[in-house]
């Protein structure tokens, strides 16, 4: 069982940056690739952006590519998420998750754990 909780977000102004963070619990995080996805009042939940076990590849949704940077320490079992430029269309509730290999993964039913979720919102 993995255990993921998110912290960082908050209330940013258009252009402003954010770190959000998510510690995991247990000894297998770093077999495990990570994701961040987000979701919007009324949206799906969308993919932002993915990381493998080992962090030598990452990739990242379209509208996040250039201003978003997804990073890992295993050492201390946390993955983080970088916002920077941040726009008020990244406002949304944004969720770490967990899968249960190492390479990176795109789709929400690729991964098992899911976190609580942290609240990041972006003022015009």
């Amino acid at each position: 069982q993995v255990q993921l909780v998110e912290s960082g977000g908050g209330l940013v102004q258009a252009g402003g940056s954010l770190r959000l963070s998510c510690a995991a619990s247990g000894r297998t995080f770093s077999t495990r690739a990570m994701g961040w996805f987000r979701q919007a009042p009324g949206k799906e939940r969308e993919f932002v952006a993915t990381i493998s076990a080992s962090g030598g590849v990452t990739s990242y949704a379209d509208s996040v590519k250039g201003r978003f940077t997804i990073s890992r320490d295993n050492a201390k079992n946390t993955v983080y998420l970088q916002m920077n430029s941040l726009k008020p269309e990244d406002t949304a509730v944004y969720y770490c998750a967990a899968r249960p290999g190492i390479n990176i993964g795109r789709l929400t039913y690729e991964y098992a754990y899911w976190g609580q979720g942290t609240q990041v919102t972006v003022s015009s």
